[in-house]
Formats: C-alpha cells, sequence, structure tokens
C-alpha cells in the first residue's frame, strides 16, 4: 500500500489535473487523458482491474477502498462513494451517483444538520451490469450481476440478478434470462 504521502500526491494528480482532462473518446487526447486517469486510480483504489475507465468530472473520494473489477468505469461526472464494490464488465453512465449513508433524522430537538451522519453501507454492483445515465442509488444497495438500470431510476432496494429495472423507486420490468436470444432490449 502507498504511504500517506504518496497518496496525497496521487489525490492532488487526480483531482488537479487528471479529473478535468478529455474525455476518454476525445479524438487525439482522449487516449492520453484515459491512460493518465487509471494510472492514477490504479494508485488509489484498494483493488483496480484490467482496462477500467475512469472518465472526466468522476468523484470517489479517497478511493482508499474502492473496489473495481476489469473493464468496468466509472461514467463521466459520475460520484461514488470511496468504499463501493464494482464487479468486472461494469457500464456506468454519466453523472450516476451512489451514496453510501444518510443524514441522521431522528431527533425532532435538534436539527438534522446537527445529527451528523449514519454509518456507512457500502454498495455493491455485480459483474456485467449497465447502470443508466443519471441513475442515484442509496446507501447499502446490492445490484446483482447482469443488472440493467434504466436512465433516471432512483435504486432503493436490492436488485436481483439479471433484472431489468427503472423507474422512481426504480423496480423491476424484467429479467434478462426471459429475453429470446437476439430480440433487442428497451428498459
Amino acid at each position: 500500500m502507498w504511504s500517506r504521502s504518496w497518496r496525497l500526491l496521487w489525490l492532488a494528480v487526480f483531482y488537479g489535473f487528471a479529473r478535468h482532462l478529455p474525455f476518454s473518446h476525445t479524438p487525439g487526447l482522449g487516449t492520453l487523458s484515459k491512460w493518465i486517469r487509471r494510472l492514477a486510480c490504479r494508485r488509489l483504489f484498494q483493488t483496480a482491474g484490467a482496462n477500467i475507465n475512469v472518465e472526466r468530472g468522476a468523484h470517489f473520494g479517497s478511493g482508499s477502498r474502492l473496489e473495481i473489477g476489469d473493464n468496468s468505469g466509472l461514467g463521466k461526472n459520475c460520484q461514488v462513494p470511496d468504499n463501493i464494490k464494482i464487479g468486472r464488465d461494469v457500464m456506468m453512465g454519466p453523472e450516476v451517483l451512489i451514496f453510501a449513508r444518510n443524514h441522521r433524522h431522528h431527533d425532532l430537538t435538534v436539527p438534522m444538520r446537527l445529527q451528523g451522519a449514519e454509518d456507512a453501507s457500502p454498495v455493491t454492483i455485480g459483474d456485467d451490469s449497465w447502470i443508466g445515465a443519471r441513475v442515484i442509488v442509496m446507501p447499502g444497495i446490492k445490484i446483482g450481476p447482469g443488472v440493467i438500470i434504466g436512465a433516471g431510476a432512483v435504486v432503493t432496494k436490492d436488485i436481483p440478478p439479471y433484472a431489468i429495472c427503472a423507474g422512481n423507486p426504480a423496480r423491476v420490468l424484467k429479467f434478462r434470462t426471459d429475453i429470446p436470444k437476439g430480440s433487442r432490449v428497451e428498459p
């Protein structure tokens, strides 16, 4: 594991420089930008698989407990907690928000802003999942393998394997296992 001073240096490289480089699909500079962000994240994440892609504008806190599998990515301008577990081959659309904790709000005699935050509840995303643009995932959610979550969904409950879901709150519409091979999938 990297020493604290090296971690701080790589955090400065990512948040001060690499995070602002062009998107990975930008002609010319995109490949270099992707490589620089990957280099920084390999030194920040607890586990970083092969061929990961962290897009421009991604925010992941310190990343010290973040685990991401092979061929997975963090979408453009997404915000994820530093204790998330992302499987292999996970696609994440732009502006996805994933939360690890909520504010406490149970004591009516104390303003909510003074009650602090609940303990962190990590989110887990299974292999081969597709998280659409602007999806919001609440704390402690487990997303099974092979899941598709439609754009703009708000995930408040665990999602079973191979489910296709959408809506606010997100609900299962069908399962990928029920779709004949070669058919078009429209959540």
